[in-house]
């Protein structure tokens, strides 16, 4: 295997899953009497860049098919996320009816429908049938495409530049990365501004997130990274923010490397940081296998309490980061009996491998578990609001990452 950004041969192997199913191939009703695909799922660092990337077991057209059941707008969080970064970007660029507005992987309309909503032309790249179908029932312009090189000069030819492409949230999902930074580049107006956002590798490892390690995942990034990837395709980041999405993420402002923005000192800051927590030390990447081992050792042990003590145990959030928990710990419905998932794309399917059911929170209160596992920590806040009814019956919730905790 070869790293996917500068093809130097990958030797190092700092997580290994073992393996699994794809994290978002949820089964229907039919399918489980037939075998499941399951694949190695093993996290390699490169050694000369850092970029830090599991291997394409499964083309990429196959991982995000019609079929896709993610959809962004059933997190309200994320919405109220959304919303704020329109209001923030369309202040700063001071953008206007005069400005074209590019979303690449903009799913099912959550954030196109802000810029919309303040008569800013926008179209949404996304590849996935299901719910670029969702996006047009809201009213937006939605291109059922992949994005890359070929399809930005396709886009360019037809509709002009960007002044804003919006990248949020998809590098990580790309193994051809090269061609997708160059399509970036070549869509962006001369002084326009791509944001980028992702779950920040520095954040993974401090707070042992093994757990966003999964096949839809191709890259783990860091700023140090990017900018390295960003600057082999003529564009450069001006600015940088931390954010507290996904369990710790960045944006990334960018721009061609001629444009007039200035570097904001956070850029030079972070690097900086990065530099002190050992980024750039192929040491760092050292002894994460065993802190993942214990999470799983510990979950699976409480499962097991639970089990032999008559405890009912039930999920919360049928997300991707639960699937490669559940998968690694072996878990399967006699442990935990079911997950609820506010999106009804889920509702009436099973995950992939553990093939627990997934239904709708009426179960809750139906079945009173004992304990609910809130498998999307990072929306622990939102959850734990939603179902604080099950104080009622003395059902506590639980996460296992970074550390078992039940409250």
């Amino acid at each position: 295997m070869k790293c996917r950004f500068c093809h130097s041969p990958l030797h190092d192997v700092f997580l290994d899953l073992g393996s699994a199913p794809p994290s978002n191939a949820f089964l229907r009703a039919e399918d489980l009497d037939a075998p499941e695909a399951w694949y190695p799922l093993k996290l390699h660092a490169c050694g000369h860049c850092h970029l830090v990337q599991v291997d394409e077991v499964q083309r990429h057209d196959a991982l995000f098919s019609g079929d896709y059941v993610y959809f962004s707008s059933y997190s309200r969080s994320w919405l109220e996320h959304a919303a704020r970064y329109v209001e923030h970007a369309a202040e700063r660029l001071r953008l206007g009816p005069q400005s074209q507005v590019v979303e690449i992987a903009s799913n099912d309309g959550y954030l196109l429908q802000y810029v919309k909503a303040r008569n800013i032309p926008c179209v949404g790249i996304e590849p996935t049938a299901s719910t670029a179908a969702a996006a047009r029932e809201r009213g937006i312009e939605t291109m059922e495409q992949f994005f890359g090189q070929r399809f930005a000069g396709e886009f360019v030819a037809s509709r002009g530049k960007a002044d804003l492409a919006i990248a949020n949230n998809v590098l990580a999902h790309v193994p051809g990365i090269n061609d997708f930074v160059a399509g970036l580049s070549i869509i962006l107006a001369p002084q326009g501004t791509i944001t980028i956002e992702f779950p920040h590798l520095m954040q993974l490892l401090a707070q042992r997130q093994f757990d966003t390690v999964y096949h839809e995942h191709f890259s783990y990034l860091s700023l140090h990274t990017v900018r390295r990837i960003l600057a082999a395709h003529g564009l450069r980041i001006w600015d940088v923010e931390q954010l507290g999405t996904h369990g710790g993420s960045l944006r990334l402002w960018a721009c061609h490397r001629e444009a007039s923005h200035p570097e904001t000192p956070a850029v030079a800051a972070l690097l900086e940081e990065e530099r002190a927590a050992g980024m750039l030390d192929p040491s760092r990447y050292r002894g994460f296998q065993p802190l993942a081992d214990a999470i799983k050792n510990d979950f699976l042990a409480f499962l097991l309490d639970c089990k032999r003590e008559g405890k009912l145990v039930a999920g919360y959030g049928a997300a991707a980061k639960g699937n490669t928990l559940l998968n690694y710990a072996g878990v399967r419905p006699d442990l935990l009996g079911y997950v609820v998932d506010a999106s009804p794309h889920k509702q009436g399917r099973y995950l992939p491998g553990s093939r627990i059911p997934v239904v709708a929170e009426t179960r809750i209160r139906e079945t009173r578990p004992d304990f609910v596992v809130i498998l999307p920590w990072n929306l622990r806040e939102e959850i734990t609001s939603q179902l604080a009814y099950i104080g009622e019956w003395g059902g506590k919730f639980v996460t296992a990452v970074p550390q078992l905790e039940v409250s």
